[in-house]
């Protein structure tokens, strides 16, 4: 069975935010093999990329899933940034989306609001496979 992830590199943030992206940079991928295998792809040169959260799903291309949540984040084109060096699936999220998301979904099931809101890479990382499988 294949999962979806979303991967985290601290190299990768810190240039993205030197270039004047954002710090939140995160890549969503799709494998059939284990997880920690697709890690050592180095994407981008970065090797320090980790596995922030994955989800098991059945029957779905890579692709497919970078071009729906491509639709709703910016990708960043690894054409424009050679320091990419061809990988795609890398997105910048914007902290404000998944603070809104966050806020309709507790609304939605009458849950309390926090008073301050502390986004986490985790909460990143389900906003992105949510919008994904959409």
């Amino acid at each position: 069975m294949g999962a979806i992830y979303v991967a985290r590199s601290a190299k990768c943030s810190e240039w993205a935010s030197d270039v004047g992206l954002s710090k939140n940079v995160y890549r969503l991928g799709y494998t059939d093999e284990p997880v920690d295998e697709v890690l050592k792809a180095n994407w981008g040169g970065f090797d320090d990329w980790t596995i922030v959260r994955k989800k098991t799903a059945e029957g779905v291309d890579e692709a497919e899933l970078v071009a729906k949540l491509a639709r709703k984040e910016r990708m960043i084109d690894p054409t424009y940034y050679p320091r990419l060096k061809g990988a795609t699936g890398i997105f910048k999220v914007a902290q404000d989306h998944v603070e809104n998301s966050i806020i309709v979904a507790k609304t939605m099931t009458n849950d309390a609001l926090p008073k301050s809101l502390r986004v986490k890479p985790t909460d990143f990382a389900a906003y992105l496979i949510e919008n994904a499988l959409k």
